[in-house]
């Protein structure tokens, strides 16, 4: 069979008893980097040595068949770097091979960066949508959050330190400087810290330089309280105030869970 093992995201504490077991009893292992499980094994104290075959973003496709059909004869165990494999790391097409072969494929849960983050972060946790990366260039990035502006759900991101200030400054544009969101850092490793506060905010304080792993966690869209017309109209009453017409669709939009983009657009068409 197949079998999908969760590894710890920064404690070792936080390797199961599972885990451990499965890594003393697996003949071959398909790791994500084979250099981060052998550290891995031995960190763990495990004497088991056994074979290691790279699974990645650049090879699983071409490698899933052949893997999946390994797996009939003797367990597969697949790992990622850190937290279960398919989430935002290799393991899905593997899977999904698996399956249309009629191959048998079971978990050992364990830490996971997203569910983690979702439970520190103090936002809503009845209902939430992971994101994964954003896009890196400026335009495939605004699209896609233009595409979330009325989501409801708490949605959870990745992102690479050297660009998180760009995508709190974005996401801020995109959803309202006030929206509520929390970035963790370094989740369950020595230098944990969580930072909460508007998206603005936390734009500001990422600009001064942040290092580490990252989550963003960032509170759904606010049930729509005014038709767009209405909303329309204080976007116009805050740009003749003096207010940027793009601040002031951000606003409006923070306020009624309309879109950004949307209340930008239609501004311009009225004027």
């Amino acid at each position: 069979m197949i079998i999908l093992a969760a590894t710890p995201i920064g404690n070792l504490g936080d390797a199961s008893a599972r885990l451990v077991a499965a890594l003393e009893d697996a003949t071959v292992i398909a790791a994500e980097d084979t250099r981060t499980t052998q550290r891995l094994l031995q960190a763990l104290g495990v004497a088991n040595r056994p074979r290691l075959i790279a699974l990645h973003d650049h090879n699983e496709r071409q490698r899933a068949a052949e893997l999946a059909g390994r797996a009939r004869d003797e367990d597969l165990l697949v790992l990622s770097d850190a937290g279960m494999p398919t989430v935002s790391d290799p393991g899905y097409a593997l899977v999904a091979e698996a399956i249309a072969q009629g191959v048998p494929v079971t978990a050992i849960p364990g830490p996971s960066a997203v569910v983690t983050a979702l439970a520190v972060a103090g936002l809503p946790t009845d209902r939430f949508t992971f994101e994964g990366f954003l896009p890196r260039k400026d335009g495939d990035r605004r699209r896609a959050l233009d595409a979330l502006g009325g989501e409801p759900r708490t949605m959870v991101f990745f992102e690479a330190p050297s660009r998180l200030a760009e995508t709190l400054a974005a996401m801020a544009d995109a959803f309202g400087a006030e929206r509520r969101a929390a970035v963790c850092r370094e989740l369950t490793k020595l230098h944990e810290e969580v930072v909460r506060g508007g998206l603005g905010t936390l734009a500001a304080w990422a600009g001064e330089g942040v290092r580490g792993e990252i989550v963003i966690v960032v509170e759904g869209a606010p049930e729509r309280t005014v038709s767009e017309g209405d909303a329309l109209a204080q976007v116009q009453q805050l740009v003749a105030s003096g207010v940027r017409l793009k601040d002031a669709a951000a606003e409006v939009a923070a306020q009624t869970g309309l879109r950004s983009r949307d209340l930008y657009q239609a501004a311009l068409a009225a004027r």
